[in-house]
């Protein structure tokens, strides 16, 4: 099935020029960019993103280093995606992410691990919705 998944390079990815491997990952895994944009992050836009996790610890280290510098949002489509997508970047922490994986190539740690994915077809819609509100979007085939 043809769906759509949102991706992110993260801070630490774009600080380390990682942003041509990554894309070029997705596109050699058939996970076709529609829709990008480069941005850097209010604060508050970091922590409306992140809404669901505002009462995890984390939360305020989070939102602090995903506003920390510039990141690229794309919106891949493919078959499967948001599965594919998720085998892609590897496991959270990048010293458990497979080699082979975006996380183990570009990933730090577990917070600066390079890359953020939708994780089910509603987180999808709401994050693409979030970045790309106005955008006329193509339908996938």
């Amino acid at each position: 099935m043809i769906e759509r998944t949102l991706a992110m390079i993260k801070p630490d990815a774009v600080k380390k020029h990682a942003i041509g491997d990554i894309v070029s990952r997705y596109e050699k895994a058939g996970l076709h960019p529609v829709a990008v944009r480069m941005m850097q992050l209010a604060k508050p836009i970091a922590e409306g993103f992140y809404a669901v996790h505002k009462t995890r610890p984390f939360f305020d280290s989070l939102t602090t280093f995903m506003s920390s510098g510039p990141v690229v949002i794309l919106v891949l489509e493919g078959e499967d995606t948001i599965t594919r997508h998720r085998a892609l970047m590897g496991a959270t922490d990048p010293a458990k992410a497979d080699k082979g994986t975006i996380r183990a190539a570009h990933g730090t740690n577990i917070e600066y691990n390079a890359v953020h994915g939708s994780d089910s077809a509603d987180t999808a819609a709401f994050e693409i919705g979030f970045f790309f509100p106005q955008m006329d979007l193509p339908r996938p085939a």
